[in-house]
Parts: C-alpha cells; sequence; structure tokens
C-alpha cells in the first residue's frame, strides 16, 4: 500500500466526489496530498479526514480556472517539498450551464462553449502550469487528466460537453507527445456514470422528470449497455488512478483508459 511512498500530488477541484476519491487513494498508497478547491472549508474537512486515517494532506483554496492562483499554488509546492509528482483535476459543470439534455438546435452558443472552456480550459490550465514546475525541477511526474464517455459514445442532446470529451482526449495526446522528452507522462481516464455520486443521481431524478418517467427507469439508460452487472465506483476510481501514477502504471503514457467495466455502446 505504499507504490506512492515520498511521492508529492496536487488534487484541484477536491471538493466534487470525484477528486476526493483520488486523493484519498493517492494518499492511502504513501503520498504526500494538496488538496484544493473554491470550497476551502471542503478540502480542508477531506485532508482532516486523510490525516485522521493516517495519511499526510495539506488543503489550499485554488479557483483551477484561474492560471495566477493555480501557478501560485505549485510554486509553494515545489518550494516545500522540491518536486511535483502527479496532478489530478477533478473539475466538472453543472449539467445544464453546459446545455446537456438540451437539443443542439436548441441550445446557446454559451451553453455549448461552457464545457469546453470549464472542464477542458481547466485541464488545460492545470496540466500545463504543472508540466512547467515538473519539467524546472526535474520530477518526471505524471498529468492524470478526466473526462467522461460521451467522447466516444452516440449520445443526442450532449454537443458541448460531447466536444469537451473529445477535446480533453485529444489534449492528453498532445501533452504525452510533447512532455515525454522530460520523463513525464500524461494520462486520461474516461469514466462511465459513477451511479453513486451525487451529480448522476441529480440528473437522473431531473431527466426523470422532464421525460415523465421515473428515477428507476431513467437510470435504466445509464446502465442498459453494461456488459457486467456493475458499474464502475469511486473507490475504485480512486484506486485506477494511484496505479497510473505508479511505477508499475509507467507503460500507460498518453492513453486514454476507459473506466467504465466495459460498454457494448462504447466504441
Amino acid at each position: 500500500m505504499e507504490s506512492l511512498k515520498d511521492k508529492v500530488a496536487v488534487i484541484f477541484a477536491a471538493s466534487g466526489e470525484v477528486a476526493g476519491a483520488v486523493a484519498r487513494s493517492f494518499a492511502q498508497h504513501g503520498a504526500k496530498v494538496y488538496v484544493t478547491a473554491l470550497n476551502l472549508n471542503a478540502v480542508k474537512a477531506l485532508a482532516e479526514e486523510i490525516n485522521t486515517n493516517g495519511g499526510r494532506a495539506e488543503a489550499g483554496k485554488v479557483d483551477a480556472l484561474t492560471e495566477t492562483e493555480i501557478d501560485s499554488y505549485l510554486q509553494k509546492v515545489i518550494a516545500e517539498n522540491g518536486q511535483l509528482d502527479m496532478v489530478f483535476n477533478g473539475i466538472g459543470s453543472y449539467y445544464q450551464d453546459a446545455g446537456s439534455g438540451i437539443p443542439t438546435t436548441i441550445a446557446t452558443f454559451e451553453q455549448f462553449l461552457n464545457p469546453l472552456q470549464r472542464i477542458c480550459g481547466s485541464q488545460f490550465l492545470t496540466s500545463r502550469v504543472a508540466a512547467r514546475y515538473m519539467i524546472q525541477s526535474g520530477s518526471e511526474g505524471t498529468i492524470l487528466l478526466f473526462n467522461a464517455s460521451m467522447a466516444r459514445t452516440k449520445t443526442p442532446n450532449m454537443a458541448g460537453f460531447a466536444a469537451a470529451c473529445a477535446a480533453i482526449e485529444g489534449l492528453t495526446r498532445v501533452m504525452a507527445a510533447e512532455f515525454g522528452q522530460y520523463g513525464i507522462k500524461a494520462i486520461c481516464i474516461c469514466s462511465g456514470a459513477l451511479m453513486e455520486t451525487n451529480k448522476i443521481q441529480g440528473m437522473i431524478n431531473d431527466f426523470a422528470k422532464l421525460a415523465g418517467i421515473s428515477p428507476g427507469e431513467m437510470a435504466l439508460n445509464y446502465t442498459r449497455f453494461d456488459i457486467l452487472k456493475s458499474g464502475p465506483t469511486l473507490k475504485q476510481l480512486g484506486e485506477t488512478a494511484a496505479f497510473l501514477v505508479s511505477e508499475n502504471g509507467v507503460a500507460f503514457n498518453s492513453h486514454v483508459v476507459d473506466f467504465d467495466c466495459g460498454k457494448l455502446n462504447l466504441l
């Protein structure tokens, strides 16, 4: 359980359930974890939980859409540790702001651009600033990006979000090609719907009301293409992330790693 011993990780948007799961897993495997978000109280609670359970964590307030804040925080991490080994950004977007569930002919241009600017834009900012500090410090680290499987499914009414997911996959490959000469890896975890999360449950309930069906019926839309009887969990996502950034995950670089237990409709 110490595959990440003496490693230093920074988690952005760590107030969310996905990034929180990754932070917990990194800490359980021995990494020193810096958890950041706009909601300082939330990441303070996360850091306290990790420390209470025997890990090492520190909380900070960082807007993952503001490059100067990202830069200042990573500069602090490097000053304190002399290295930066892993970066993960779990930023998301409220589905209505992203135009999800709205036909392409009706969604506004602002709704289309929202996930591209917010989700892909934030991944771009945190990744490129992290790469600078990894290069400067000689840290042969891993930039771990995150997106959803919409990039490779044929789902209607998701134009902006699907475009953002595809953009993140392209960004991953470009950065792997650029940063590989410095020993830096770039990998993307492409997750299926995590049914236990508040975000997915909220979308199911909202979409069920719009469609005039029960939440149970709507939930079947998320699971009917599952190859296995059970889908992925937050804990499994955290463990997958820890493996990918460890020495055992060295074979993965520039890859988009499907995290969904297998889907019949995934290209």
